[in-house]
């Protein structure tokens, strides 16, 4: 005969591991010091820039063919 299981148990066992996953997400996105969202601005600015500067003349920017 198998286990037996709290069924009631098991799905807030279930939500806690689900709400942790989603904290360490968050952790990793919001749990950033100032300085590094600054540098990673910084970065993304630097990179569209060049990315612009290698637009041939005439090109539409808008457009996405």
């Amino acid at each position: 005969m198998g286990e037996i299981v709290n069924l009631r148990q098991f799905r807030k066992a279930k939500e806690r591991k689900e709400e942790e996953r989603k904290a360490d997400a968050n952790r990793l996105s919001f749990g950033r010091t100032k300085t590094e969202r600054e540098t990673t601005k910084a970065e993304r600015e630097r990179d569209e820039q060049r990315l612009d500067g290698h637009r041939l003349d005439g090109a539409d920017p808008t457009r996405n063919d």
